[in-house]
């Protein structure tokens, strides 16, 4: 994944990208305020104001003092200035940049484009390599990204700009073919008795295994409920009255009324019964996801090879060479 950097970085050798590369960045949302742009000034770059003896008041000021002038900010749709900036010398400046570098002209701690880049963040050797780079003629373009730093660098790239990390690439690319060419040009001429005529090539070859992946259902889970009945059996203590009936003789004791008068004693009697209430608990609670298990699996399987026999029939003379 592409490092989000606070600031892209894009370095052109043709200005016309460049400008085409700032049209475009303007277009995917970014500002006047976050693109910067600066490079040598040259021939047609009407920038600079003449005095009425055809001399430049550039050299007296810095580049605040200069208006682009002449179309030169509509063309690279941005405010442009132009003039000699302390550490770089007559150049023009867009954006941020023009701003940055303004500020360093009238007197600020770091001047030029590598004190500029730092003061954005960026390390004192890549600062250094941009500033080379602008020296040399190039063309500058900074985006302060915020976040976007991979969209502004594809544009950059898509425009024929390039960073220190994609120069690199490329420089290390064209050492190793110049390593390569001074090698075959070094090499010693093979000698005439070593040359063959009416030589054929038979190549040998092999299969590989080229081992893909690919995800196949197996089977499947499935987490339901049923509902299964048990018989539950409780003893449960009740309380219950029970009439208790005492005999007492009393020794012909007088009787305290005639006979035969009508006496009766009704005694009500309770019990405890037991009711069952059933209500729903929750016992469990399940909880069903995947999650990916790492294995290994062996896989044999066999391949071909072909393998070059030399056969010898006769008095044929055979001289084997390996390079």
């Amino acid at each position: 994944m592409q490092e989000r950097r606070p600031v892209a970085i894009g370095i052109f050798d043709d200005r016309s990208q460049a400008q085409r590369a700032i049209e475009e960045l303007r277009q995917s949302g970014f500002t006047e305020k976050e693109i910067g742009v600066t490079a040598r000034r040259a021939d047609g770059d009407d920038a600079a104001e003449h005095d009425e003896k055809g001399g430049t008041h550039a050299a007296a000021g810095a580049v605040t003092g200069v208006a682009a002038g002449a179309g030169v900010g509509a063309l690279w749709g941005l405010g442009v200035l132009a003039g000699v900036v302390p550490g770089i010398g007559t150049a023009i400046a867009g954006g941020t940049l023009a701003a940055l570098l303004s500020s360093a002209a009238a007197g600020a701690a770091t001047a030029g484009v590598a004190g500029t880049l730092i003061g954005l963040g960026i390390r004192e050797d890549e600062a250094n390599y941009y500033d080379e780079q602008f020296k040399a003629g190039r063309v500058v373009v900074t985006v302060r990204a915020n976040g976007r730093s991979p969209d502004a660098m594809s544009i950059i790239r898509r425009n024929g700009g390039h960073d220190l990390s994609s120069r690199s690439d490329s420089t290390s690319a064209g050492a190793g073919a110049s390593f390569a060419a001074d090698r075959a040009r070094s090499a010693p001429a093979a000698s005439s008795s070593d040359s063959m005529t009416g030589s054929r090539t038979i190549e040998a070859r092999e299969e590989q295994l080229r081992v893909n992946k690919r995800p196949v259902q197996t089977g499947d889970v499935q987490v339901r409920k049923e509902v299964r009945t048990e018989r539950q059996h409780f003893e449960v203590p009740v309380k219950k009255e029970e009439v208790v009936i005492e005999r007492q003789a009393t020794g012909n004791r007088p009787a305290s009324g005639p006979i035969g008068a009508n006496e009766e004693i009704r005694v009500p009697v309770s019990e405890e019964r037991v009711d069952i209430e059933k209500r729903p608990v929750a016992t469990e609670r399940v909880t069903v996801g995947k999650r990916t298990a790492q294995s290994t699996e062996s896989v044999d399987e066999t391949t071909r090879k072909e393998e070059i026999k030399v056969d010898e029939r006769g008095r044929a003379n055979v001289r084997t060479k390996r390079r």
